[in-house]
């Protein structure tokens, strides 16, 4: 067996190299995409407005631990396991689940 080492093709070289440099565009331009959609995205969140009664009268004895909002309702969630649901327009109770 011969154990020189076989010349190698400079069309093959070139071909790899501009290979890698196609992929290497091709995910620079992909994470820009990604970033570009990640600012639009976020950015039209913040143009929603929040929509929320003056007020919100708890049961007697609740203290609030945390509060999130739906399409058509809100929920504040108090320090003794309970899940309280309210019209969001007026503030009115609707429902009230007890968290085990």
């Amino acid at each position: 067996m011969d154990d020189t080492p076989r010349p190698v093709d400079p069309a093959m070289l070139t071909s790899l190299r501009r290979l890698v440099t196609v992929l290497t565009v091709t995910m620079i331009a992909g994470l820009l995409v990604i970033v570009a959609l990640f600012v639009i995205r976020f950015s039209q969140m913040g143009t929603t407005p929040l929509v929320l009664p003056d007020r919100v009268t708890l049961p007697e004895g609740a203290r609030a631990l945390s509060f999130t909002q739906g399409p058509d309702w809100l929920a504040v969630v108090t320090e003794d396991g309970r899940i309280l649901i309210f019209d969001p327009a007026g503030g009115e109770p609707r429902r009230e689940i007890q968290v085990d």
